[in-house]
């Protein structure tokens, strides 16, 4: 092998391996301050209700709005700084602010004008009744 392909070689392995220290990289910054998956949040089917848990440490209620259709549950909130002192030196920036969004996926048979929520110590707790079902009765042939 010459010395000229050598260092070809070298040096293809080196921007390949550079490349992808790069995309993982962008892809680290991307997660932490652009947070694609929105809110956690936790469904649960009782009896009566589907009880929505939407983590959101930090948001002021009235920066909560919520969305319901017959298929989906649609939340969004602002997360502000609460200072407005823009000559901050941070050592460390993970925290986000902004606008997220999160739209799930409900089930069928809920009375979505009859929803209500409540936020206590950054959860919002939604609440959606479910249609109650008729009861049948039997028919006799005679």
């Amino acid at each position: 092998m010459k010395r000229n392909e050598a260092e070809e070689m070298f040096n293809d392995v080196f921007n390949t391996l550079s490349e992808k220290q790069k995309d993982f990289g962008n892809l680290i910054e991307g997660y932490i301050s652009n947070p694609s998956a929105g809110p956690l949040i936790d469904i649960i089917n009782d009896t009566e209700n589907v009880l929505v848990f939407v983590d959101l440490p930090g948001v002021v209620q009235d920066n909560i709005k919520i969305d319901i259709t017959e298929e989906n549950l649609e939340i969004t909130a602002i997360y502000e700084d609460e200072s407005e002192n823009d000559e901050k030196i941070y050592l460390k920036k993970e925290r986000y602010l902004g606008k997220i969004n999160r739209k799930v996926s409900i089930p069928n048979g809920l009375k979505i004008n009859d929803a209500s929520a409540k936020f206590e110590n950054g959860v919002l707790i939604i609440s959606i009744p479910k249609i109650e079902k008729e009861k049948g009765y039997e028919v006799k042939v005679n």
